[in-house]
C-alpha cells in the first residue's frame, strides 16, 4: 500500500482507526449552527427587521452604572408609567391629596365618603400592617374636622351655598 504526506498509521483497531479519521475532518458533522444564525441576522437586516428600533443610535443606558439585577422590572414600571408605592406610603399621599383638593368637592356627603373611604384603609392598615414599606402611625381622620375646612375654603372662593 502507497503512503501519502498526512496519511494517519491506525493500525489494525477500528475505534484507533475511528479517532485518527475524526481528527483529519476540516468541517464538524451536522449543520454549522454559525451560519445558519449569521444567515437570520442577514435576512433580517436585508428585511428592514432592524430598522426603527427604539435606541437605534444611541449609547445602551446604565451600561456604566452598578449591576441592578431588577433593571428590566424598573424599566418596564417607567416605560409603563407605572408607580409602586407601599400601602403605609400611599394611604399619607392620598391624605394630603384630599386635603389639598376640597375645593373640588361639590357636596358634603361627598366629601364624607371620601373621608370614610380614607379612613376604612387606614384603619385596615393600622389593624393588619404594610405587608412592604414603613409601618404607620396615621389616625383616622376626623370627619367634622375636614368637613368644617372645606366649609371654610367654600366660603373664602365665594362658593358656599
Amino acid at each position: 500500500m502507497e503512503r501519502h504526506a498526512g496519511d494517519v498509521d491506525v493500525g489494525e483497531s477500528s475505534v484507533s482507526r475511528q479517532t485518527a479519521l475524526m481528527g483529519q475532518r476540516r468541517r464538524p458533522l451536522g449543520p454549522n449552527w454559525e451560519t445558519a444564525v449569521e444567515r437570520s441576522i442577514r435576512e433580517a437586516v436585508e428585511g428592514g427587521e432592524f430598522t426603527g428600533l427604539p435606541g437605534a443610535g444611541r449609547p445602551i443606558d446604565a451600561l456604566d452604572g452598578p449591576r441592578d439585577e431588577l433593571w428590566w422590572v424598573k424599566d418596564k414600571l417607567r416605560r409603563e408609567n407605572l408607580h409602586v408605592v407601599p400601602p403605609s406610603l400611599a394611604v399619607r399621599r392620598d391624605r394630603e391629596q384630599l386635603l389639598a383638593s376640597l375645593a373640588t368637592f361639590h357636596t358634603e356627603s361627598e366629601l364624607r365618603a371620601t373621608v370614610g373611604e380614607l379612613n376604612d384603609r387606614i384603619r385596615t392598615l393600622n389593624r393588619l400592617g404594610s405587608p412592604t414599606g414603613p409601618p404607620t402611625s396615621l389616625m383616622p381622620q376626623d370627619v367634622d374636622d375636614i368637613v368644617a375646612r372645606w366649609r371654610a375654603v367654600r366660603v373664602a372662593s365665594g362658593d358656599a351655598r
